[in-house]
């Protein structure tokens, strides 16, 4: 998939066949960003914490799959990647990879901290899709880039290079940020009774900015703290309806400072006190059931 260290296999097409020779690869620099062009028959590769050691930095890496189809893993994931799609994978994490067919990759190598200065929050996340408009947009890009890059000067390679990561953060941000959004609610539903939760606590267990955090809920029309206390009103109001919990201790139990806390922000959501939304539910349990109708 690139040039950093990998463990990899180049299994024969036959019992008479000898094993195929290494991939061709080729890297190209655009200012501080490397472009790797990477061709080979069906393999297998391992980046293990050997090879992780070997790299020397933390990157973080876009493959583009020109052409044959690949199964790429990491932290758990499993992405089949088809002609026209770009997965973003970071170095310092294990991953494996097989092609079971040629394969044709083109890939991006930047340094983390560059990504970071420059604003654009790539991190490992789902695949941008080669039918996507932003995708398209970005595989002429490189296939231009590729052609013109030799003949161009100096300035113009760090516009180039600078265009390159805009276009790359755009394509791979329209893919995964939905994915990121259902993993940060996720991880709020299992903290919802943390009192001092923070966006920067959920960011860094997410590992994206708190500026990448704001705007999974933003595109949605929403806000961090909106979204929060919305998902622990939700829990509390569950819990007076199916259990015997004080007001203070559901208070405690679902992260507000106290149950006058509680009570304001319930009231603003529901127009009553949690106690009166208990009496209301009871009423509504208790009340018996309506006459049915006669037959005319």
């Amino acid at each position: 998939m690139t040039d950093l260290p990998w463990s990899l296999r180049f299994p024969s097409t036959s019992p008479s066949d000898p094993a195929p020779g290494p991939a061709a690869v080729q890297r190209r620099w655009v200012d501080d960003v490397a472009l790797v062009d990477w061709e080979s028959g069906p393999f297998s590769g391992v980046r293990g914490p050997r090879q992780i050691a070997e790299t020397g930095d933390d990157y973080l890496i876009v493959s583009v799959l020109g052409a044959g189809s690949a199964v790429f893993r990491q932290d758990g994931h499993d992405w089949l990647l088809r002609p026209g799609d770009a997965l973003s994978w970071e170095s310092r994490r294990p991953a494996r990879v097989t092609a079971r067919e040629p394969v044709v990759v083109r890939s991006l190598i930047v340094r983390s901290r560059l990504l970071d200065d420059a604003g654009c929050w790539m991190r490992m996340g789902e695949p941008a899709r080669g039918p996507m408009p932003e995708m398209q947009l970005l595989r002429s890009y490189l296939d231009s880039l590729s052609t013109s890059l030799p003949q161009l000067s100096g300035a113009a390679v760090v516009a180039a290079r600078n265009a390159l990561l805009e276009l790359g953060w755009g394509a791979l941000q329209s893919a995964s940020l939905p994915a990121r959004r259902e993993a940060v609610e996720r991880y709020l539903e299992s903290h919802l009774g943390d009192r001092g939760l923070s966006a920067e606590q959920v960011a860094a267990a997410n590992s994206i900015s708190v500026r990448t955090l704001t705007r999974l809920f933003s595109d949605a029309g929403a806000t961090f703290t909106g979204v929060l206390r919305a998902k622990r009103i939700a829990r509390v109001r569950e819990e007076l309806l199916t259990g015997d919990a004080t007001i203070a201790a559901l208070a405690r139990r679902w992260g507000f400072v106290d149950s006058s806390h509680l009570n304001r922000r319930f009231r603003a959501v529901h127009g009553m006190s949690p106690q009166e939304y208990r009496g209301k539910g009871a009423r509504t349990r208790d009340a018996p059931p309506s006459e049915p109708l006669e037959e005319i």
